[in-house]
Formats: C-alpha cells, structure tokens, sequence
C-alpha cells in the first residue's frame, strides 16, 4: 500500500499549507518557550518558599503541645506537600536526591536530623522522616507535580488558532486573486472579438501583469487584423489579372488547351473568393447582433433550397429567439449545407433545444464521411481530404475553416461527427438562447 504524501495541486492550497504549519510552528515554539520559563520561574519561587515554609511549620509543632499538634495540620498543608504525626509509608532509601530534598535539608537539616524514602505506587512520592524535640515522629509527604495549566489557557490559543486561520485564507485569497483573474481572461481570449481588457489597478506586481496581459492582447488584435488585411488584399488584387487572363481567352481558338485555362482561371477565381471570404469570416464578430427567431430563420432557409431544386429537409424545432448576428450564422449554415448537397447529394437540418438551454443545429448527410482521424483537420485552412475527392468538387479547404471561423465569432461551437451507417454530421451548438 502506497502511504505518501501527496503535494497539493492548487496554488491556495500550497500557500495555505506553507502559512499554516509555519504559523502552527512558530506559535507552538512561542508557547513552548513562555511554559518553560514560567515553569523554571515558579520552581525557582517554590524551592524558595518551600525552605521558609518548612522550616516555620517545623519549628511552629515542635513549640506546640502535642495535643494541638493536629489542629494545625490543615493549616500548615500545601499543594505538593502535607504533614504527618506519624511514622510515615514503608518505602526505599532514596539515592538520588531531588530538588526539594535538597531544599528541605538546607532548611532544617541542621536542627534536625531526617530520613528520605521512595513511596512507591500509582503516584509516586517520597516522604521526610524526623523527630521533634519531645521525640515525636513527623512526616513531610512530598508530592512533586507540574504547575496546573490555567483553565482560560486553551480557549486563548484555540482564539490563536482561528485567528491564524482566518489571516491565512486572507493572505492567500489576496495573492490568488490576480491570478484567477489573469487565468479567466486567458481562457476567455478570443481574437476575433474585441478585447476585454484588465483592471490595472492593485499591486505594482498585479498592475504590471495586467498592464502586460492587455498590451498582448492589443498586439494579438493588431497582427491578427494586419494578416488578414494582407490576405484580404493579395486575393481581392488577384481578381483583376484573373479578369484580364479570362477575357484574352475569350478570343482564343476553340481547342483542349483553352478549355484547360479556362478551368484554371475558374479555378483560381474561386479560390481568390474564398480567401476574401476567409478574411472576412475572422471580422465576422463586427456584424451587430439582432434577435432572431431561429425556426423562423431556419425555414427560410430551408426554403430557399428547395425553391433552387435542392433537396433539403428541416426536422424539429427550438422555439427559440436568440441574439445572433444573423448574416454569420446564415453564412455557417450555407457552407455546411453545401459541403452536404455537394458529396451526398442531399441534406438534413436537425434543431433541437438542450437542457442547459442552449440550441443544437445539426446538418447531416448521407456522403463518404470523412476519416475520424481528418476530423479536427479538415477545420483548418486549406486542408482538403484527399484530392480525387477535391478535384471533383472544386473544393479549396476553406469551406469549413470559414464555418468555424464565423461560429466562434457568434458566440457558439462547431464539431464534426461520422454518423451510423455513413454520412458526416456537422453540429453547431449555440449558447445563451432566451424561450418566446
């Protein structure tokens, strides 16, 4: 069995645990060194009035008849020790000689002349055996304990304790508070929105990092924007020459090799579109968010497939209105819609609301599928699956990378799925949705 202590995980816990036992040891050294100097302190002040206490009760019973000896006993009795007219408990000769022995024998050892024996038993004790001046036995019963711990004593360090408790969780709700911050704002980044930016006040430590985190976000932004813009322009400026290259094969001859370039031209043109469309879909967050009623939305559609001869068919409903930017979701829901009629020939829209309330519109085909290994690939630009596949649809790899794209700029998901019996199922799921 494996017994071994494991580092806690978290951040809070770690400096919690850290806080904990070095304030835990430092109190309980504190403590310890206060109990042992009260403890040297109150012996040394026993030993000192153990050899005047002894000395005058002794001297008070020699003076005293003996029949009054035993009215005085329970005046002259301590704590740790009581008198005894009497020869005392059978015990050992002591050969080590405590403190208190000492302290007695300096008192009246001179005057008289004593005995010291162990008792043995549950409590161990020894006692003092002399004679008074008459010849009468006394017994001083010496009974060695620890200073009683006061009875507030506890209550005051469990006080310490809760005290510790609560600084410690301060302290470290304090210090992990930036970081929880800076971690959500990590995990909500998302470039194709604006950026949220983080409060710079606090702490110079807090405030640097949080002055750095919005200066990498403004950078992310900018370099993000500057690329498409540049993708934006190359493919919108490559529009002219294919133009220009179309119209001088216009007045070609009819012959196999015109028909190749027009193909290519085609080819090309279609190509340039979809990256304009690309670098577009990345902005698709500017597009103002309206409510729309989502059945609604889906029928028409719907319907304008069909209208063109398609067959598409639309099954459930949401009774939904969402805050959506409806040009972006009409956009994912074409070029998943087309991607089906292109490899199967037909599709099936499928809208369903989830329990958490958000909404699932799912486009699924009867096509080849695609391999479950390309799933998350095919979502990246300009990946395409295998080119007879591509050379026949005239595909450029940004059909799907455009759906993404513009998925995450309105807020929801978008996952793709083999279905059972053949087919790709593309879902995409949105959050947030309000019931009529």
């Amino acid at each position: 069995m494996n017994l071994s202590i494991r580092w806690p995980r978290t951040l809070a816990s770690r400096l919690s645990l850290i806080f904990l036992i070095g304030l835990i040891l430092a109190q309980a050294l504190s403590f310890g060194a206060q109990y042992y100097e009260r403890y040297e302190s109150t012996k040394n002040t026993m030993l000192g009035n153990l050899e005047t206490d002894v000395s005058t009760s002794i001297a008070i019973l020699d003076r005293l008849p003996a029949e009054e000896r035993m009215s005085w006993l329970q005046q002259l009795d301590r704590r740790n020790y009581r008198y005894l007219l009497n020869e005392g408990s059978p015990g050992v000769a002591m050969s080590d000689a405590p403190i208190a022995m000492t302290s007695i024998k300096e008192a009246i050892g001179k005057d008289y002349p004593m005995t010291f024996t162990d008792i043995p038993g549950p409590s161990k004790h020894f006692q003092v055996h002399l004679k008074l001046a008459d010849g009468s036995p006394v017994t001083i019963d010496v009974r060695p304990s620890m200073v009683p711990l006061s009875p507030w004593l506890p209550i005051v360090l469990l006080g310490q304790l809760a005290l510790m408790l609560i600084c410690t969780w301060l302290a470290v709700r304090i210090a992990i508070r930036p970081l929880t911050r800076l971690a959500e704002a990590v995990d909500t980044l998302d470039p194709n929105t604006h950026p949220v930016l983080l409060d710079e006040k606090g702490p110079t430590e807090v405030a640097h990092a949080a002055k750095a985190f919005n200066a990498m976000q403004v950078r992310i932004a900018a370099y993000l924007k500057e690329r498409m813009q540049l993708l934006a322009a190359i493919s919108h400026d490559l529009q002219t020459p294919i133009t220009r290259m179309k119209l001088r094969a216009e007045f070609m001859e009819d012959c196999v090799e015109k028909e190749k370039l027009w193909s290519d031209l085609g080819e090309m043109e279609h190509l340039v579109r979809e990256g304009v469309a690309y670098a577009r879909s990345v902005h698709g967050a500017t597009e103002e968010s309206r409510r729309t009623d989502l059945d609604s939305f889906l029928d028409s559609l719907v319907f304008d497939y069909q209208d063109m001869g398609k067959e598409v068919q639309l099954s459930g409903k949401s009774t939904s209105v969402i805050d959506t930017r409806p040009h972006a979701l009409r956009r994912v829901l074409v070029n998943l819609t087309d991607n089906a009629l292109k490899f199967a020939g037909a599709a099936e829209l499928w809208v369903e609301k989830q329990a958490n309330g958000s909404v699932s519109v799912k486009v699924m085909d009867r096509g080849p599928g695609i391999a479950e290994e390309e799933l998350a690939q095919v979502m990246e630009p300009f990946y395409r699956v295998e080119n007879s596949r591509n050379r026949s649809t005239g595909g450029t790899g940004l059909g799907l990378a455009i759906a993404q794209q513009l998925a995450l700029a309105i807020g929801g998901s978008l996952t793709l799925s083999n279905r059972e019996g053949g087919g790709l199922c593309a879902e995409l799921k949105l959050p947030g949705q309000k019931t009529q």
